[in-house]
């Protein structure tokens, strides 16, 4: 039998002894259903009283995270949202592994809405901030070794064994000698068995499944065309729906033309709701096209006059009186007055746009005493809330059907397409499907946030960095998402991350922020404020290098003493891509790293630049310390994804406001990354005993600095700000 331990406590700090295992009887299916430790301290009792509703379905139980059938196959339900982060496979392999289960029987479904599928780290059912794993990787595998250890004390009473006499491989319990018996035929048996209170997991050794490379379980319905995301979602009778949504929330409607727009063959409603007015159709063109007759006039408010410019002023204003301290070490005016050299710089972003490949969109059916929505969501748990104070019907009396997600990056965490949808159908009586165009998906709002740092920084007469000061200015995403509230301190923890806990050990800091609110609304977007203090830090750190003429690796080296993991992977990451080693002409290397969400990562991208100032990066290597894995391919593909979207952030990705309206629309004027332009990417992953960190978000914050720290080293040029400038490179 293979070694087994019984951890006292999962990587999130909730003890398993208070950790409830629930047990039902479903037909001739065995079902394991268990109350995850919430962050929130939701009681056992709880999950307890609401796991009891589900219990005695005969196909499927709500809070069930696994049913076993006669027929020796294995469903596992995921709580989570699938929107090519891999958790369709990666939540089955964590069961699958204790259960020792055989991986050709394992299906996965997408679990209901339910308390029971709670994100652990979050204490609601929602998908972000790269926690699945984090967060499910002791409650699941507990779960299935609970599972296991059930069906050998049935196996065991059937043969009259000592249950340690028994082991389990590929989803049979084997006895000495050889005799073995498939899981389903004991599923009967061992649904009438005792949960065990503390079921033994595996020691990492003996890992047959976990950090083993997976083919995806959802790769070929996505390749033959039978998955379906939520903009495949229909009913018959449906309408259709296409928003004349508000530039602002605060902005009116002051004219339009419902003539024009009933005109439209086809057109069967239009409804004014609080975020603007939609025209209501037999299908998507016809709404469409009533939608842009309308030709809705807005009265602007104070917004009127909103533009780029005044952004930038605005942010530049609040950095200079940036007062909410962060992190303040040391003492700056002697650590200054001592220095042998000083540096000031500021750096700037824009606002972003998610730009998911799939728009937007919702289909929602309101009845009297009920609402289902099918939606590409990562926020199933809160929606429920929200859709309830819409809708005026019972919480519980709420469906929703979670699709998989044409793309997320926290934008779909939001829940404005699904309230929409809800009123709309609510309102008009009939099932209703949303949809935003690309021009509505990219100027809805919902942004990264615009932001500036003002950095001082000194360096000694030994040439090492004795002095760090950063004042930040930008939005507050705490403020904006309607369940945070800024601390009393006044700093938006998301506005300085990776900034105000960078890993350089520097005498004398200060990190500071200010809040400034130009008007749009500003949102999660993937590695949140890591994506742009990422880009501040690293560049500047750089310059601090450049300045102590040190090598920019052997400078962040030597501040790096008392963190090992920051060391590990960038020496990694250098190593592999010959750092120091010569190039070709015109090619040159940078350097950035990065912790955010648990994990480590380094990346070294060599690039070049054209004539015309047109950057190209032809390689990007990356090391990646995320603890213990799941699945190495999946690994490889969300670092890969990350630096693409990174990438085009780098190269690209700029909101800009003009008379109170943003100026992008489609992909010819808010470009992404394309095919031809996609560097090759080397992803190295050190291996680790530590607890599993995220993955989805930590390859993005290194690769903008790693790039223009590159383009420093080529040109001499210090961009100080993003997109980057091809004209600062020309003139170079």
């Amino acid at each position: 039998m293979s070694a087994r331990s019984n951890p006292t406590s999962t990587n999130n700090g909730a003890t398993t002894s208070r950790r409830t295992f629930l047990k039902s009887s479903a037909g001739s299916a065995l079902v394991i259903g268990f109350a995850l430790p919430l962050s929130t301290g939701l009681l056992a009792k709880q999950a307890v009283a609401a796991a009891a509703t589900g219990q005695n379905s005969n196909t499927f139980a709500p809070n069930a995270w696994l049913r076993i059938t006669p027929d020796n196959r294995i469903t596992i339900i995921c709580g989570s949202a699938e929107m090519g982060q891999g958790v369709l496979t990666a939540i089955p392999m964590l069961m699958a592994e204790e259960l020792d289960a055989d991986w050709k029987l394992v299906s996965v479904e997408q679990a209901p809405v339910d308390a029971a599928y709670n994100n652990p780290m979050f204490g609601m059912q929602a998908t972000g901030g790269s926690t699945t794993i984090r967060a499910h990787w002791t409650p699941v595998r507990q779960a299935g070794a609970a599972a296991r250890e059930m069906l050998v004390a049935a196996a065991a009473e059937r043969w009259k064994l000592d249950a340690r006499q028994l082991r389990t491989e590929l989803s049979h319990v084997i006895a000495p000698g050889g005799k073995k018996i498939a899981y389903g035929a004991l599923v009967e048996a061992a649904a009438k068995q005792p949960l065990p209170e503390k079921p033994l997991l595996k020691a990492s050794k003996d890992f047959k499944i976990l950090g083993k490379p997976t083919a995806r379980l959802d790769t070929p319905a996505k390749v033959n065309g039978t998955a379906k995301f939520g903009i495949d979602a229909h009913i018959d009778g449906m309408l259709v729906a296409v928003m004349a949504r508000a530039p602002f929330p605060d902005a009116q409607v002051k004219s339009m033309d419902e003539s024009k727009a009933r005109a439209i063959k086809g057109v069967q409603k239009i409804i004014a709701i609080p975020h603007g007015v939609a025209v209501l159709a037999d299908g998507y063109w016809a709404a469409k096209q009533g939608r842009d007759a309308l030709a809705v006039q807005w009265e602007m408010g104070a917004q009127a006059e909103l533009s780029s410019a005044r952004v930038s002023a605005l942010l530049g204003e609040t950095a200079s009186r940036a007062g909410a301290v962060a992190l303040e070490t040391g003492n700056l005016a002697e650590a200054s007055s001592a220095a042998a050299l000083k540096l000031s710089a500021s750096y700037e972003v824009p606002y972003l746009a998610h730009a998911c490949m799939e728009p937007l969109n919702c289909l929602a059916w309101v009845r009297h005493d009920e609402v289902t929505i099918w939606a590409g969501t990562q926020s199933q748990g809160p929606a429920q809330g929200i859709l309830a104070q819409v809708s005026g019907v019972t919480q519980t009396r709420i469906k929703i059907n979670t699709m998989l997600l044409g793309g997320g990056f926290g934008r779909r965490f939001a829940p404005d397409f699904i309230v929409d949808a809800t009123l709309l159908s609510k309102l008009s009586g009939t099932p209703v499907k949303l949809i935003y165009t690309r021009e509505d998906d990219i100027a809805a709002g919902y942004y990264r946030p615009a932001s500036l740092v003002r950095f001082e920084g000194a360096l000694d007469a030994k040439g090492q960095a004795s002095l760090l000061r950063a004042d930040v200015a930008s939005p507050s995403i705490m403020a904006a998402s309607g369940f945070m509230k800024l601390p009393e301190s006044g700093v938006d923890a998301m506005a300085v991350e990776g900034l105000a806990d960078h890993p350089y050990d520097i005498a004398h800091q200060r990190i500071a922020y200010g809040r400034a609110e130009p008007g749009p609304q500003v949102w999660f977007w993937r590695s949140v404020g890591h994506s742009q203090n990422a880009f501040f830090i690293e560049s500047f750190i750089d310059e601090m290098a450049a300045a102590a003429k040190a090598d920019p690796l052997q400078f962040r080296l030597a501040l790096l003493s008392k963190k090992p993991r920051h060391r590990a992977v960038l020496e990694a990451a250098a190593a592999k891509a010959g750092w120091g080693q010569p190039l070709p002409d015109g090619v040159k290397r940078g350097i950035a790293v990065a912790e955010s969400f648990g994990s480590y990562v380094a990346q070294v991208a060599e690039v070049s630049v054209s004539p015309d100032g047109t950057p190209k990066v032809h390689r990007v290597v990356a090391a990646v310390d995320c603890g213990m894995t799941v699945n190495p391919l999946t690994i490889a593909r969300q670092i890969e994804g990350a630096i693409c979207f990174g990438l085009s952030a780098a190269l690209y990705g700029k909101i800009t406001l003009k008379d109170g309206r943003v100026e992008q629309g489609n992909f010819h004027d808010y470009p992404v990354l394309r095919l031809s332009e996609m560097p090759k990417v080397e992803v190295h992953i050190l291996p680790s005993t530590a607890a599993p960190g995220g993955i989805g978000e930590p390859g993005t914050p290194p690769i903008a600095p790693a790039v223009t720290n590159a383009l420093f080293a080529l040109t001499g040029v210090r961009l100080r700000s993003l997109p980057i400038d091809s004209g600062l490179l020309k003139k170079a």
